[in-house]
């Protein structure tokens, strides 16, 4: 997975400092022959597959186009902050009008939002097929047949803070363990309990690759706290449609439904047990050439 590295210079001298700086503020960035600046740089959130899975996408797609690209991963609060601050150039996983409001109405003015590519995107709480409840309202009382537990994902997620702010003090959840730390870790839990047979209780989204490689339903939520479902917005820094007008053209006409995403992430997820995505996703793009050559065209 691609990590953002941060370069420091220590000990250089103020004149040297000064120096550096006087080339960089000096220096014009390379231009592709549609307009668009050569470098990009994509911010994509820890353990959100769909994103990854659009970000590599896009990655492979821009760089045959003569693009350099860049995917820095982060939580979501630095995200937004380093799109508002022109750190990041796009970020293609925000869910509106629900998970990610927050942070849009925070840094709504230094952000622009490209539209949405997916419309189908929904935050649930999932058990095993065979769990012995159907709604959330009957959680609570069941608690015990999931060792009390609700094993969720990255502190700093919408989902998080829905799951915190809405659906556990509505339910009455307030007892379980509310388990806390990264997707990864609670696909890790849930693999561990399906080869188990054991019941558990995760929070997860759709569209996401899970629901096609385990036996899994949703809770029913009768109080909505999960809200309805909601779009998968593309949003780019202020700046995007003056440095990069062509790519902000094409991501304002991209769309994937959720069976083409399902594909996609399950190549990259499900059935490649390494991190090293990029000949998966060239392999998926030889399978859907027609569609992929749509994104530029």
């Amino acid at each position: 997975m691609t990590k953002r590295h941060l370069i420091s210079t220590l000990a250089l001298g103020g004149a040297a400092a000064l120096a550096l700086s006087g080339c960089a503020s000096g220096a014009e960035a390379e231009t592709l022959d549609n307009g668009d600046e050569k470098d990009l740089t994509i911010a994509v959130f820890n353990g959100w597959d769909e994103g990854i899975a659009a970000s590599e996408l896009w990655k492979a797609v821009l760089e045959e186009q003569g693009y350099d690209v860049e995917l820095e991963y982060a939580d979501a609060a630095p995200v937004f902050q380093g799109l508002s601050d022109g750190d990041y150039d796009v970020t293609l996983d925000t869910w509106l009008p629900i998970t990610h409001a927050d942070y849009v109405d925070q840094y709504g003015d230094d952000i622009v939002d490209l539209g949405a590519w997916n419309e189908d995107a929904k935050l649930t709480i999932a058990v095993n097929e065979d769990a012995p409840v159907d709604s959330l309202a009957d959680l609570a009382e069941n608690a015990d047949a999931f060792d009390n537990r609700l094993v969720g994902i990255e502190p700093g997620s919408g989902l998080n803070r829905v799951t915190t702010d809405s659906v556990i003090p509505t339910y009455g959840l307030d007892g379980m363990d509310y388990l806390t730390s990264s997707t990864p870790a609670m696909l890790s839990e849930l693999t561990a309990a399906t080869d188990a047979g054991e019941n558990i209780a995760v929070t997860l989204w759709r569209p996401h690759w899970a629901y096609d490689a385990f036996p899994l339903k949703d809770l029913e939520d009768p109080e909505g706290t999960l809200g309805d479902a909601e779009g998968i917005h593309s949003f780019g820094t202020a700046e995007l449609e003056e440095t990069h007008p062509t790519l902000a053209g094409w991501l304002q006409g991209f769309q994937m439904d959720s069976e083409l995403l399902y594909s996609l992430e399950n190549a990259m997820f499900n059935e490649n047990d390494t991190d090293d995505y990029g000949p998966v996703v060239e392999q998926w793009i030889s399978e859907n050439q027609e569609y992929v050559d749509s994104l530029t065209s």
